[in-house]
Formats: structure tokens, sequence, C-alpha cells
């Protein structure tokens, strides 16, 4: 499993909105210069966090985006799926695609235990964990 840019950008951009929360919208350009990504790519994301809910937007002069929940709200396994889709390291393990060899196939038992490792790992950690973690504060943050 690689996690891509669009994964990636889409947890730098959710943490940007938290650290930066005053209750005023941020704008795009905002974001876009502090993350160093282009502002194209950007929108192209924040369309995919709004349309699922993530962050709210507004229009106009004073206009920009903002999350739609608190950061305790969000974990590190909700952004990447919404922007990667699974994060199986195989197809085998996906539910939804359940090799027809599962349950004959010693193999999955790997599959099966980094799919376990992976998945606890990214929904163990929260937005607001990173805040802390980005303001020093995450010393005793462990994974």
């Amino acid at each position: 499993m690689r996690i891509s840019t669009k994964g990636r950008y889409a947890l730098r951009l959710m943490l940007d909105l938290a650290m930066h929360d005053t209750g005023e919208n941020i704008s795009i350009k905002m974001i876009s210069e502090r993350q160093g990504i282009s502002i194209k790519y950007l929108e192209q994301i924040i369309s995919m966090l709004n349309r699922a809910g993530f962050v709210k937007s507004e229009r106009g002069s004073g206009g920009g985006y903002r999350l739609a929940k608190r950061p305790e709200e969000y974990t590190v396994g909700m952004i990447l799926r919404l922007t990667e889709g699974s994060l199986a390291p195989v197809a085998c393990v996906e539910e939804e695609q359940l090799c027809p060899r599962f349950n004959e196939c010693a193999t999955n038992i790997v599959w099966e235990r980094l799919n376990t490792a992976i998945n606890s790992v990214v929904d163990s950690i929260t937005l607001a964990d990173l805040v802390d973690a980005q303001n020093g504060k995450g010393e005793n943050f462990v994974i």
C-alpha cells in the first residue's frame, strides 16, 4: 500500500485547518502558501472533503473553509479512506473482494495482520493528536 499525494495533502490540509482555527474561514490561498501545495490541486481535494461533510465552505468576502467538526472527531483513517479508498495492503482482505481461496491460503494470515495493523494505527490517531504533535505537545503521543 502506498498513500498518494492526494491522501497526504488531504491530511496536511485538514491539519492546517485545525491548526489555524480561529472561528474564521481560511482561504485556499493561505493554505496553499503555508503548505506549498498548488491552489488547483488543493481545490480538487477540498471539493472532495466538502462533499463528504469534512469541511464547511463559504463563498464571497470572508469566505473560505473550516472544519465541520472538532479535530478530535476526525481520525487519520477517515481522511485517508475518503481520499484513497481502501487501505488494505492486498485486495484479498477487502471485505467486498474476498478471494475465493481466502480460507485455504496460508498467506492471508500475513495480509490480515498487516491490514489490522494499518487500520489500528490510522484509526487511533486523531487530527487533534497531530495538532498536539505539531505544536510540540505530543511528546506523550505514542504510536
